[in-house]
């Protein structure tokens, strides 16, 4: 038996791109949560303020227990929706269907979705440094 695959409607590979980037969005923000907001009020000299954050969310513990998971999941979901955006998405875009009434549509959505993407990566790479770059510098700093 052989089976072909239905080409996706140009609407649903729009949701499943704009899904792609929010996932991206919601997990660099764990990444910054989990990682380097601590890390940061920390080094400002703000650390009751973390130990209230911890005592009112626990769950950020074990979050932090598992940041490479953390940093890996979002990473590859960026990473992902970079390949979507740039690489995939241009390539099926000849066919694409927008609204008759409001030809930017197609546009403005691409562009949100890309603002979004920037800004997932820029969260990413910001608790990424604060996460693993950041104590090594300082370290080397205080020597």
């Amino acid at each position: 038996m052989t089976s072909t695959a239905l080409p996706l409607a140009p609407e649903r590979r729009a949701r499943r791109a704009a899904l792609l980037n929010y996932f991206s969005l919601f997990s660099s923000f764990s990444t910054l949560i989990c990682c380097a907001l601590p890390s940061i009020l920390v080094l400002l000299g703000l650390g009751t303020t973390v130990a209230s954050l911890l005592s009112a969310a626990p769950w950020l513990v074990s979050l932090s227990r598992h940041k490479i998971w953390t940093f890996s999941i979002a990473g590859t979901l960026i990473t992902a929706s970079f390949v979507m955006t740039y690489v995939i998405a241009p390539r099926l875009q000849q066919g694409e269907v927008c609204a008759a009434d409001d030809p930017t549509t197609c546009g403005e959505v691409s562009k949100l979705s890309r603002v979004i993407l920037w800004g997932s990566a820029l969260i990413w790479s910001g608790g990424f440094f604060v996460a693993y770059l950041l104590g090594p510098i300082l370290e080397r700093m205080d020597r």
